[in-house]
């Protein structure tokens, strides 16, 4: 199986860095998808959760506020302002999900992505 290498780097240092089967962004025009080999691209980032599906099949959600991305075929790198893990092994969940809420709330983009996210993140925390 393919996997694809990917990083979220925030003004405070890397906060992942490993491979993936693929992860789904929050991009400007919309929620994509990135899958290993993708083409490259760069993309604006909006505030939203990233999705990572790990290679053992768990995922780990990351709320951001903004940023861009950079894909090519031998890696995909994020940068993003300020990030927030909401689900994975290691996260406090409940406490990882306030932060999260806060720093959506605390972006300047459009209500309706703020709203989409946040849904996203109470649907997280549902599961």
């Amino acid at each position: 199986m393919k996997l694809l290498k990917l990083e979220i780097v925030t003004p405070n240092g890397v906060i992942f860095d490993a491979e993936a089967k693929q992860v789904t962004l929050p991009g400007s025009e919309g929620e994509f998808g990135v899958l290993p080999e993708h083409a490259t691209l760069v993309s604006l980032l909006d505030t939203g959760v990233i999705v990572i599906d790990n290679p053992d099949n768990s995922q780990i959600a990351v709320a951001i506020n903004s940023g861009y991305v950079k894909v090519d075929e031998e890696k995909t790198t994020c940068i993003v302002d300020g990030a927030v893990a909401i689900s994975g092994k290691d996260s406090n969940l409940a406490k990882a999900l306030e932060d999260a809420k806060a720093l959506l709330k605390s972006a300047e983009a459009s209500n309706t992505a703020i709203a989409s996210a946040v849904s996203t993140i109470e649907r997280i925390g549902k599961l």
